[in-house]
């Protein structure tokens, strides 16, 4: 089997679920988000990692289901907390509109366990220390805070449909009311 990274190489042996790895990102269009952000219509970037448990997950395990990819900066911070808890409160909601909820962001798994267990998390996190699935989506890019630049997560939501296409992007994410948010855009 060989492995595509989002820059195109070519890996002869798969890389071990220790390290992220995103396969045949090969036709990403740019919307102006981040670099490489892919565009609705396009097939979602595979990938694989690990999540808050440390075990394997990657967007073949959600084949044949609707998927909440959420991009967040920072286990345990005002913002992300509020958003992650806002998905948690409606779990039930998404489900019976038929979607699955993975987070992404930059914290190691040992964080992400933290994290969900303190929130009491039903939906599972990628640790992307590497920030690989987050380059591939476009999610990581030049952001400014009180007239200070610096690179980082682009909070960005991809609701990706049962065939593995991005149906819907949304980049001005409400994270009190972020569930709503989803559950409006998905059903548009």
């Amino acid at each position: 089997m060989v492995f595509k990274t989002f820059l195109g190489g070519n890996l002869a042996s798969p890389i071990p679920f220790a390290y992220l790895h995103v396969m045949d990102v090969t036709a990403i269009s740019s919307s102006g988000h981040g670099a490489g952000f892919p565009a609705v219509g396009d097939k979602a970037p595979a990938f694989a990692g690990l999540d808050q448990d440390g075990k394997p997950v990657g967007l073949a395990d959600y084949s044949g289901r609707k998927l909440v990819l959420y991009f967040y900066p920072k286990d345990d911070t005002p913002g992300c907390t509020a958003e992650a808890c806002s998905l948690r409160d409606k779990h039930a909601d998404l489900r019976k509109a038929g979607f699955e909820v993975l987070g992404v962001s930059p914290d190691p798994v040992a964080r992400h366990g933290r994290f969900a267990a303190k929130y009491k998390l039903p939906f599972r996190l990628l640790a992307d220390p590497e920030k690989t699935v987050a380059k591939a989506y476009g999610a990581w890019g030049r952001k400014k805070f009180l007239g200070r630049e610096y690179n980082g997560i682009l909070r960005t939501t991809f609701l990706i449909d049962e065939k593995g296409t991005i149906a819907h992007i949304i980049t001005k994410v409400r994270t009190k009311d972020h569930a709503a948010q989803v559950i409006e855009t998905g059903a548009a």
